[in-house]
């Protein structure tokens, strides 16, 4: 007497519509387990569609054939249900080896086109097998029928077509990438987050979504502020009087490129003087920035340093153009003391606590320096024993680190260096070098004590002032052995205590 589960499984091994539904229960087992991994899945649907197609052989059904023989209605369901998988199962295997095979790692994005496209074609290509060979109906003639219908549907979607044949005009010839700047000719501009085939969405700088079609892209005039890298160009125009001439004005705007931390130096920046009538010379400085975020922290630091090292020369800022009439001349101050060391003294915000006769008092005592291009004015590990005040020219502050000098900032007239080994008895890091001719005033140590312990809050000032020079230095030298005890509390502290400072509430 024979098993009744053998004799069951017996049966459904040799019923081909039973051997037909368990392929298809297995393959959509297969797909679920295989989810996320396209190798797995492609190898399940190579066996899927290995198996069926024996399967349908050896029952005698050619797939790619017309011919239904069965007579009755449930084989004939079933005839046409089996092809309709198989031509299912061939467009899945040929797709799974499309998004296998077919990559393009140096240019994943038109790969991907490609792939969706091929994957369109695949899956026509199976519904029109399918229409031909399980429902038995002239293709070319359904065709040549339903062309009426086609005209009326792309008058219907014209827009939309419109949309998608730009974006796979855009995607091919990749104008701009995700995370590219652009700049419309309706002066619409934003950093392209996402493209697809209908829009591209770009931010704008007040981080609003902007969704242009890509019809619409497609037809502007496309500017990539990003491309072919981040790099981009900036200029700044300012406008002197011309009481010295053009020479030299070039010259004090040259300090100013020099001067600049916030911009590249290479490719070099330029000055061009543009204009110049008998109220002003007008002087353009054209320079780079490694991203077009930076731009305004340049612009903004290219201002100030025009501002400083034109003062510095003695040349004076210009009216703007065609209001020179309405201009009225104010009188500085400093012009009431004519010595360089007082006018010094009062442009910098750290003395300006400092009473007129403290300061007078002060800019006696200072000491000018002067030093040609390339000289080392304090050289690295040296003590110093002034605090040094820019007057004029350019200080660029280096250090070596094994064997190799980087460049960490560059100074300009109005910056001080020194105040570390003035105030802590600390050795300086970098060394200070001439990176034009350099005119600077000192100030001794027993001076400086002096003026902290009249004006206690100086103490404070000076210990910020350390403070950010530490931290900026670490920031561009990402030496993090400096940052231990740099607190600006804990500076002002032990400044206090060398200098017998008194709490500035005494």
């Amino acid at each position: 007497m024979s098993d009744p589960f053998s004799t069951l499984i017996g049966r459904v091994l040799g019923d081909p519509i039973s051997q037909f539904v368990t392929l298809v229960v297995l393959i959509l087992t297969a797909r679920v387990f295989a989810r996320g991994r396209p190798a797995l899945r492609f190898s399940a649907h190579v066996v899927f569609f290995v198996m069926l197609t024996v399967l349908l052989i050896a029952n005698g059904v050619a797939p790619w054939s017309t011919d239904m023989t069965a007579e009755d209605l449930t084989h004939r369901l079933f005839l046409g249900l089996a092809k309709t998988t198989w031509w299912i199962g061939t467009a899945m295997v040929l797709v799974a080896s499309v998004r296998l095979f077919l990559i393009f790692e140096r240019n994943p994005r038109e790969g991907r086109l490609i792939q969706d496209l091929l994957v369109g074609i695949i899956y026509v290509g199976a519904a029109l097998s399918i229409i031909a060979f399980v429902f038995s109906l002239p293709v070319g003639t359904l065709i040549a029928t339903s062309g009426v219908f086609a005209i009326v549907l792309g008058l219907a979607l014209q827009s939309t077509l419109n949309d998608v044949f730009s974006g796979i005009a855009l995607n091919l010839g990749r104008p701009y990438n995700v995370g590219d700047w652009i700049v419309l000719d309706d002066n619409v501009q934003g950093r392209v987050v996402e493209t697809n085939w209908r829009s591209t969405h770009l931010l704008s700088g007040t981080n609003d979504l902007i969704i242009v079609p890509n019809s619409a892209l497609a037809k502007a005039r496309l500017t990539n502020l990003t491309a072919p890298d981040e790099v981009h160009g900036a200029t700044v125009t300012v406008r002197m009087l011309p009481t010295r001439s053009p020479a030299t004005i070039e010259q004090a705007m040259q300090a100013v490129l020099l001067s600049a931390n916030s911009i590249l130096k290479s490719p070099p920046p330029s000055v061009s003087i543009v204009g110049m009538d008998s109220s002003g010379v007008d002087v353009e400085l054209s320079f780079r920035v490694s991203g077009i975020s930076k731009i305004a922290a340049a612009r903004n630091e290219i201002y100030d340093l025009a501002y400083r090292h034109a003062k510095a020369a003695g040349i004076q800022l210009g009216p703007p153009v065609n209001a020179s009439a309405g201009i009225v001349q104010v009188q500085d101050a400093t012009s009431k003391h004519p010595g360089t060391p007082w006018r010094l003294l009062s442009s910098i915000g750290l003395f300006s606590t400092l009473t007129e006769d403290e300061r007078e008092n002060l800019a006696q005592e200072m000491k000018r320096l002067t030093f040609k291009q390339d000289v080392v004015i304090a050289p690295q590990d040296a003590a110093l024993t002034s605090l040094m005040i820019v007057r004029s020219g350019v200080v660029v502050v280096e250090r070596e680190i094994e064997g190799v000098m980087s460049e960490i900032t560059r100074l300009a007239p109005g910056d001080l260096f020194g105040e570390r080994g003035v105030l802590m008895g600390a050795v300086e890091p970098a060394r200070m070098r001439a990176l034009t001719f350099v005119v600077v005033y000192e100030i001794s140590k027993e001076v400086l004590a002096g003026v902290m312990r009249d004006r206690p809050g100086l103490a404070e000032e000076l210990g910020l002032l350390l403070t950010r020079r530490v931290e900026s230095e670490i920031h561009l030298s990402n030496d993090l052995r400096q940052s231990a005890d740099q607190h600006p509390t804990s500076i002002t502290a032990r400044i206090r205590h060398l200098f017998q400072v008194p709490h500035s509430g005494h």
